[in-house]
């Protein structure tokens, strides 16, 4: 493997010192796994939360259990900023225009079927709130990714690969990073969602 530990820890702070957070946002991070970039977003977050989803399924990534975040939470100091939540990414239990920032870190490629990626941007979108920005980085996909966020309307859009800090197994699996802001005011519709707790 070609990428170091600490590479991706470089590429995901500059990432998320691109959005320029005040503290005080709440941040969703897709398929947040053991924690790494939800932790470095909640460091950001003194006042604010950082909420992270996934299935927890080790074949997506091994160890992936949530007292596993939570250690890790607690040993980084922000388990009072972090929320976990067991969801699917296609459907998020979430308001539409809750979150000030969505991330996700090598996770929508594991879908396996386009038109459920697809879904899993919709929903990212939805929940994002007008005038934040939604940040991927993944290793495939990242064509329609770029394509679906143009769909959705959004805008600064943005796909660019992030060097050898995060190459897998050497340049052929590159990881590239797509992100757009979402509009202050919505060009399309985008379906409501009921939660319950």
């Amino acid at each position: 493997m070609y990428a170091t530990l600490r590479g991706k820890f470089v590429v995901w702070d500059r990432l998320l010192d691109d959005l320029a957070l005040g503290g005080d946002e709440s941040v969703l991070d897709l398929g947040c796994g053991r924690g790494a970039v939800l932790l470095a977003a909640a460091r950001r977050l003194p006042e604010g939360r950082a909420h992270g989803v996934d299935l927890w399924r080790s074949q997506d990534q091994s160890g992936n259990d949530p007292s596993v975040t939570e250690r890790n939470a607690q040993a980084e100091g922000v388990a009072d900023r972090i929320e976990l939540h067991t969801a699917d990414i296609t459907r998020l239990p979430f308001e539409n225009g809750t979150f000030d920032a969505v991330v996700s870190s090598l996770a929508i490629h594991n879908i396996s079927d386009a038109a459920r990626r697809t879904t899993a941007i919709e929903e990212a979108v939805r929940v994002l709130r007008p005038g934040g920005r939604l940040v991927i980085a993944d290793i495939r996909n990242t064509r329609q990714y770029r394509a679906d966020l143009q769909r959705l309307g959004l805008h600064s859009i943005t796909r660019r690969g992030v060097g050898a800090r995060m190459w897998w197994t050497g340049p052929w699996i590159p990881t590239t990073v797509v992100s757009g802001t979402k509009p202050r005011w919505p060009e399309v519709p985008l379906r409501a969602v009921t939660t319950t707790e």
